[in-house]
C-alpha cells in the first residue's frame, strides 16, 4: 500500500465590487453602451444593470480583484458616470 500525501494550497484572494450609482445626468442608452464597452457585458445584462442602478440607486455591475476594476472604474469616470471599487 502506497500512502499519498496531498496538499491542497487554498489561495485567499480579496475579491471588490465595482458599484455604479444612478445620477441624473446620464441617459440609459449611455450606461448601457458604457458597461458594454467597459465591463464587457452582454447587452441584455448591461440594460438590467442599468435598470437596477435607476431604481435601486446603484447597483454592483463587476466583481474583481481591485487590480482588474480599478481601470474599468476609471474608464467609466472618463464617461461621466459615477462609479467606485468597494
Amino acid at each position: 500500500d502506497v500512502l499519498e500525501e496531498v496538499l491542497t494550497v487554498e489561495e485567499i484572494v480579496d475579491k471588490k465590487d465595482l458599484i455604479v450609482f444612478n445620477d441624473d445626468v446620464n441617459t440609459f442608452d449611455h450606461v448601457i453602451d458604457a458597461l458594454i464597452k467597459v465591463c464587457k457585458h452582454k447587452p441584455i445584462q448591461a440594460e438590467q444593470c442599468t435598470f437596477i442602478v435607476h431604481y435601486n440607486g446603484k447597483c454592483q455591475v463587476k466583481r474583481g480583484d481591485y487590480e482588474t476594476l480599478e481601470p474599468m472604474c476609471v474608464a467609466l469616470h472618463d464617461r461621466g458616470i459615477s462609479a467606485e471599487i468597494q
